[in-house]
C-alpha cells in the first residue's frame, strides 16, 4: 500500500471483523530514536496460535467478503524493508494486538498519508457500537481522541450527525496541525 494510513484502516477493519467493541490505536514517532510505531489493540474474539501463524502469511483470511488476505503480510514486509518488524499477539476470547515498527526516516518508508480521512471513514462508515481510543505521540507531545467520551457528551446525537462529523474532522485536523507545530518548535 502506498500510505501507512491504508494499513491502519485495514487493521481497524480486521478488528471490527473480529467483533471488537473497543479498539486502541497508538502512533508513536520518536525522532531521537528514529522510530515510528503503530499499535492496534482490540477486544475482539482473538486468535489461537495456529491462526496467528497463518495470519502473517500471504493469502489467509477469515473474512467472508474476500478470498485472499494480504494486509498483514504486506505490512510486515513494509516494516522489515524499513529496519522494523511486525509483532502479533492474540488470545482467544480476549483480543489481538498488532505492533508494527519502522525506521522513521528510512527512504523506503511509506508516508503516513491522510490519517484524518482514514479515521473519519472508519468511524462513520462502520457499524455502530464500537469505540476508538486514539493517541498520536510525536516526541514528547501527544494528541488523541476517545470516542466513548465524545458519545457520553453527545448523548443521543450520533457521531454520524453532520454537525458532529464536521466537528470531529476539524478537531482531528487541528490536533494534527498543533502536534506537528509543537514537535517542530
Amino acid at each position: 500500500m502506498r500510505e501507512l494510513s491504508l494499513h491502519v484502516l485495514d487493521l481497524l477493519e480486521n478488528s471490527l471483523a473480529a467483533g471488537a467493541s473497543q479498539i486502541r490505536l497508538g502512533i508513536e514517532e520518536d525522532t531521537r530514536a528514529n522510530l515510528l510505531v503503530i499499535t492496534v489493540a482490540d477486544n475482539g474474539r482473538g486468535m489461537d496460535r495456529e491462526t496467528q501463524a497463518l495470519a502473517v502469511g500471504p493469502f489467509y483470511t477469515t473474512r467472508t467478503t474476500r478470498h485472499v488476505g494480504l494486509g498483514l503480510p504486506l505490512l510486515k514486509a513494509a516494516a522489515e524493508r524499513c529496519e522494523g518488524g511486525l509483532e502479533l499477539h492474540s488470545e482467544v476470547g480476549v483480543g489481538t494486538t498488532v505492533r508494527v515498527s519502522f525506521q522513521r526516516d528510512h527512504i523506503d518508508r511509506a508516508p503516513m498519508g491522510d490519517l484524518v480521512s482514514t479515521l473519519m471513514g472508519a468511524l462513520l462508515s462502520s457499524r455502530r457500537g464500537w469505540d476508538l481510543v486514539f493517541t498520536h505521540r510525536f516526541d514528547q507531545h501527544e494528541f488523541g481522541l476517545d470516542t466513548s467520551e465524545a458519545r457520553e457528551l453527545l448523548g443521543d446525537v450520533p457521531l454520524t450527525h453532520p454537525a458532529v462529523r464536521e466537528w470531529l474532522e476539524s478537531y482531528l485536523r487541528q490536533g494534527y496541525e498543533e502536534l506537528y507545530e509543537q514537535g517542530a518548535g
